[in-house]
C-alpha cells in the first residue's frame, strides 16, 4: 500500500523534529559540570577585612598563608630646627633694610656664641614691602623681613640658644616655628623590623595551628618603613626644666614603624 504525505504535513513534521533536537542539545550542555569550576583551586580567607589580612591558598603542592606583621618603636628626637627672623619698618627702604641687617647679625652672633656652628645657620628669606595708610596710593613707609633657619643639635642647650637669639633680635624678632627630628633611625628601624617579624610569625602560627597544619618555611617577604611622626605624651626634658632665661624645650617622642608581608608554606 502506498502512503502519500501531503506537503503541509511534511513541513509540520520537520519543524517538530528540529525543535526536539534543539531542546535535547540544551539539556545535555546544562547537565555537564563547569570546566572553569572544576579547575579552580584557590580559596581566600581574610580576618574581618581589617588592616592585617590573612590569606590561605590551597593547591596540589600544599597550602600557603599570607600575613602582615607590624613593628613600632619610640625614639626621642635629638635635633631641633628653628625658623626665625627679624622684621623692621621705616620711612625709607634704606633705613628699614639697615635696621633689619643689624638685627639679623645680632641674632646670628647670639646663636654662634651659644654653640651653634656657622654651617648650621642659613639665611632662608628676604622681603621688602611698601606700607600704605588710609588708602593713600603713595607708601608711607617700608617693611623689611629677614628670615633664617638654625639647626640646634644639642637639645639640652636649645632652649637657652633660642632665648639668646630672641633677646638679640629684640622687638624685631619673629619666630615662624620649630621642628624636632630623629636624625639616626638605624637602630630604631632594626628593632621595628624584628618586632614586625615576631608579629607575623605569631599570627601565622596561630592560623596554622587552628587549621591543624604545620607551619612551613617562608616563601617570600616584603617590607615598608614609615617615617617618624610625633607622639604627644607629655615627655619633659631637662632642657624644659632649665633655669630662666630659657625657652622650655620638650622633645617628646617619635614613632618609627615597619610593616611586612610574609608568605608561609603550610601542610
Amino acid at each position: 500500500m502506498t502512503i502519500a504525505v501531503k506537503p503541509l504535513y511534511r513541513a509540520i513534521g520537520i519543524g517538530i523534529a528540529a525543535a526536539a533536537l534543539l531542546i535535547g542539545a540544551f539539556l545535555l550542555g546544562s547537565a555537564q559540570p563547569s570546566r572553569a569550576g572544576s579547575q579552580g583551586h584557590v580559596a581566600g580567607m581574610s580576618a574581618a577585612r581589617g588592616s592585617n589580612p590573612i590569606l590561605l591558598t590551597a593547591s596540589g603542592a600544599g597550602g600557603r598563608i599570607t600575613v602582615t606583621g607590624t613593628g613600632t618603636v619610640n625614639g626621642v628626637p635629638n635635633q631641633l630646627v628653628l625658623s626665625m627672623g627679624v622684621q623692621t619698618s621705616a620711612s625709607s627702604v634704606s633705613t628699614a633694610l639697615t635696621e633689619a641687617n643689624h638685627a639679623a647679625r645680632r641674632v646670628m652672633s647670639a646663636l654662634r656664641s651659644g654653640g651653634v656652628s656657622r654651617p648650621d645657620i642659613a639665611t632662608s628669606g628676604l622681603s621688602i614691602q611698601p606700607n600704605y595708610s588710609n588708602g593713600s596710593p603713595a607708601p608711607v613707609g617700608y617693611g623689611v623681613s629677614e628670615e633664617l633657619t638654625a639647626t640646634l643639635r644639642d637639645l639640652a642647650k636649645a632652649g637657652s640658644q633660642i632665648q639668646a637669639a630672641a633677646n638679640a633680635g629684640g622687638n624685631t624678632t619673629t619666630v615662624n616655628g620649630v621642628s624636632l627630628n630623629l636624625t639616626d633611625t638605624g637602630k630604631l628601624l632594626a628593632r621595628a623590623r624584628a618586632a614586625a617579624v615576631r608579629d607575623a610569625q605569631a599570627k601565622a602560627s596561630q592560623f596554622a595551628s587552628a587549621l591543624g597544619q604545620p607551619l612551613g618555611a617562608v616563601v617570600s617577604l616584603t617590607s615598608q618603613s614609615f617615617v617618624p611622626y610625633p607622639v604627644f605624651n607629655g615627655y619633659a626634658s631637662a632642657a624644659g626644666r632649665a633655669a630662666a632665661p630659657s625657652v622650655p624645650v620638650s622633645p617628646g617622642k617619635q614613632q618609627v614603624s615597619v610593616q611586612i608581608t610574609v608568605v608561609y608554606a603550610i601542610g
